[in-house]
């Protein structure tokens, strides 16, 4: 078993070393789809700390090939850059990202270099006129901006953030539906001479991609720039309360927690050969007052419960005199129905409606049982009778004279 860990551990490290040659002799085209490759699965999260250090090397060869190649200047704007190079700008936003999740011991370092490299990012955008006015000037302004600018300013950033994320759904559909038209016309009939340049991707579709995608990075780097700056004054502050104070610090706290739990147990030793069990609660409105602290446990209750009404203290608690009064205590009344009366007092009423129905219907059977209902029920059998023999006799009379009889006019020699 031994020998075979160590020909897979000489094999894995053998084809690291050539990938790292490979790596090295890359072009800036594929080294740029590698990493930034690497990027999006650390993105979500499915790359270790050995991909993301390696995502880091290839972003920083990236950045050195771009700054040797002076792919950009100073002196340029948006229009000036071609589409091609476009998708180089966003190398120092994919470097400061990646940074930001190396794992270290020491972080204030990762926080610093991840937003040496996000600020490299936001000045090169600023220099090619990429960035909004307003989101220019807040971003200058730093911690004297009010909480009202911050707020506009967090709200533009995401409008921006959505049109930018709205624009590549866009044209992601439409390259898709190109690409359907495109196979089922490549399947129906041969491609010609000179159609080729049609079926590529149009150029101006492409840069309004390149240009959408780096205005969300840029909204995304202004945030992830506050966060790191937050973050990086925390660990300074703790860092040097450390080193001010040691272990004294954290010392401190386990003995004051120490102290409260100690206090705690003393208490309750001692009040427990005095205290005495409370009688059970056997209604659960009362119970619900207890643990809400309208009510207390020795309280003596008799079940009777009024509707709550909400509202100031002044006017709950006083007697309402008025309308306006009455009025002005409801303004904060819940949105459903509040409970009028406890579970003991609608069984006992349930009982109450079942007896009085029990009596109607022992006094139904009563009645019907009597002489008035038989005298009745003969009337009824008479009525009947009286009925059937009136049919008969119009049965009778329609048998001794057919339909028809009497009008002569309407035989042949009437």
């Amino acid at each position: 078993m031994g020998e075979v860990e160590d020909v897979s551990n000489r094999m894995e490290a053998q084809l690291r070393v050539h990938a790292a040659e490979d790596d090295a002799d890359l072009p800036l085209p594929a080294l740029f789809d590698r990493a930034s490759h690497l990027h999006s699965l650390a993105s979500s999260s499915s790359l270790d700390q050995e991909g993301i250090r390696k995502g880091v090397d290839l972003l920083r060869r990236c950045d050195d090939m771009v700054s040797k190649l002076g792919l950009f200047s100073s002196n340029e704007t948006k229009e000036d850059v071609s589409t091609a190079n476009l998708k180089y700008l966003l190398v120092p936003y994919y470097l400061g990202e990646m940074t930001e999740q190396v794992e270290q011991e020491d972080r204030i370092p990762v926080l610093k270099a991840s937003q040496d490299h996000l600020k490299e990012f936001i000045s090169v955008c600023e220099a090619l006129e990429l960035i909004p006015e307003d989101e220019l000037q807040l971003y200058r302004q730093g911690q004297s901006e009010t909480g009202a600018n911050r707020r506009a300013q967090k709200v533009a950033r995401f409008k921006r953030q959505k049109a930018a994320e709205t624009k590549l759904q866009e044209i992601k559909e439409r390259k898709e539906r190109r690409g359907r038209s495109l196979r089922a016309t490549a399947l129906s009939a041969p491609i010609e001479a000179g159609e080729e340049d049609d079926l590529e991707a149009d150029g101006e579709e492409e840069r309004e991609a390149w240009l959408a995608t780096i205005s969300l990075a840029l909204c995304k780097a202004f945030d992830l720039v506050d966060m790191l700056k937050k973050e990086e004054e925390m660990l300074l502050a703790v860092k040097e309360r450390k080193e001010k104070d040691g272990n004294a610090f954290a010392r401190e706290m386990l003995d004051e927690r120490r102290q409260k739990a100690e206090a705690w147990h003393q208490n309750a030793a001692s009040r427990a050969p005095y205290s005495k069990p409370a009688a059970p609660i056997t209604c659960a409105t009362f119970a619900q007052d207890v643990i809400e602290g309208r009510a207390s446990v020795s309280q003596a209750h008799d079940h009777k419960h009024q509707p709550l009404i909400f509202g100031p203290a002044s006017l709950v608690g006083g007697g309402l005199t008025s309308e306006r009064e009455r009025m002005a205590a409801q303004v904060f009344q819940p949105g459903f129905r509040m409970p009028t009366m406890s579970i003991e007092q609608a069984g006992l009423a349930e009982m109450k409606m079942m007896e009085q129905w029990q009596e109607r219907t022992a006094k139904m059977i009563q009645e019907a049982s009597s002489s008035w209902h038989k005298d009745d029920t003969s009337l009824a059998q008479d009525d009947e009778d009286a009925e059937e023999e009136k049919a008969r006799a119009f049965d009778d009379w329609k048998d001794e004279n057919p339909r028809g009889a009497g009008n002569k006019k309407l035989t042949p020699c009437g």
